[in-house]
């Protein structure tokens, strides 16, 4: 039992430093953005495939004009929508506080 419960904590333990390590990577991602780097952005974006990382992917799409990818993208976010944010800067910006508050 108690080899169980050791093993279990390892595992939360270890997801809990990848979420966090992935947050500050995606905070990168989103700072590129905020300061019109598409390419340096979206080259972190691409490198992850949790539902943050996918609607940084589909706001950059969006701010290239490339709707039906976006679309795709905004699929994979559990949720968020193209239609949500008019403005993809202020959709980067509340991006942004949900990566420094998970």
């Amino acid at each position: 039992m108690d080899t169980k419960l050791s093993l279990f904590k390892k595992v939360v333990s270890s997801t809990q430093g990848k979420m966090a390590a992935n947050a500050q990577h995606l905070l990168e991602a989103v700072k590129l953005a905020l300061a019109q780097d598409w390419d340096g952005a979206h080259r972190i974006a691409q490198d992850y495939s949790d539902p943050t990382a996918n609607w940084i992917h589909a706001v950059l799409h969006k701010i290239e004009g490339d709707a039906w990818n976006s679309r795709y993208w905004y699929a994979r976010t559990q949720g968020k929508q193209y239609e949500d944010y008019e403005d993809p800067h202020t959709e980067l910006l509340s991006i942004q506080r949900v990566l420094k508050f998970d």
